[in-house]
């Protein structure tokens, strides 16, 4: 069993990973697209999908591999991680999505501390959220439950189609839409948008933990 230190550990690496993968493959898709935005968006997607598979397969077996807070409650409030666990999880994961931006930014080179300007609100994409974090959840539980060795690819393969099925290109994690808000890159989204994307994250979330127990019953209890 590990440590509750390496889970730790392996949520902020994992986490910061994913958003120097998220980032970074935003601010060279901007550089080599030539302005083209399907191109850019299209150069986001797959290096995020690439790299969720690899950091679960990494770390699922230290910590799980949530790297989302929106993920370790519903494992909380399926009893299946310690409440005080999933507080600790989220901090490692906010901070680890901060120096994953800040690592984005210094290897390409630009200002350690920004601000996006980049706008993104309205009933649209915080539907868009919600609906991005149900099926999320609801990907993990549903593997869980009858396919455990093919959560890593199945949520690689979930967020590279959510990318492009949401509006808002589907966030769908707290720490990574509170990380993205400072980085003013093709990526970010302005801060003034961040709590209601979390809210409706977090809405979409426990929808999917209450159909996930309708749905596979023996699994919630387990």
């Amino acid at each position: 069993m590990p440590s509750l230190a390496q889970r730790l550990f392996s949520e902020w690496l994992g986490t910061a990973f994913l958003l120097a993968a998220v980032v970074g493959s935003g601010i060279m898709a901007a550089k080599l697209a030539g302005g083209n935005d399907a191109v850019a968006l299209l150069c986001n997607t797959l290096p995020t999908g690439a790299i969720l598979v690899v950091l679960i397969l990494i770390f699922a077996p230290l910590s799980g591999a949530h790297f989302n807070p929106a993920v370790s409650v519903a494992f909380a409030l399926r009893a299946a991680l310690p409440w005080q666990d999933a507080a600790l999880y989220i901090a490692a994961q906010l901070v680890g999505g901060i120096v994953g931006v800040w690592a984005a930014h210094l290897m390409f080179e630009l200002p350690l501390w920004q601000l996006s300007v980049t706008g993104r609100t309205g009933s649209g994409q915080w539907l868009a959220e919600a609906i991005a974090t149900f099926g999320l959840v609801l990907t993990i539980f549903g593997c869980v439950a009858r396919a455990p060795s093919a959560v890593p690819y199945a949520v690689g393969l979930y967020i590279t189609s959510a990318y492009w099925f949401t509006a808002s290109t589907s966030f769908a994690n707290p720490a990574v839409t509170i990380a993205r808000s400072l980085s003013d890159t093709f990526a970010g989204i302005a801060p003034a948008g961040v709590l209601a994307f979390i809210v409706a994250q977090l809405a979409g979330m426990l929808v999917a933990v209450a159909v996930a127990v309708w749905l596979w019953p023996k699994a919630a209890k387990a």
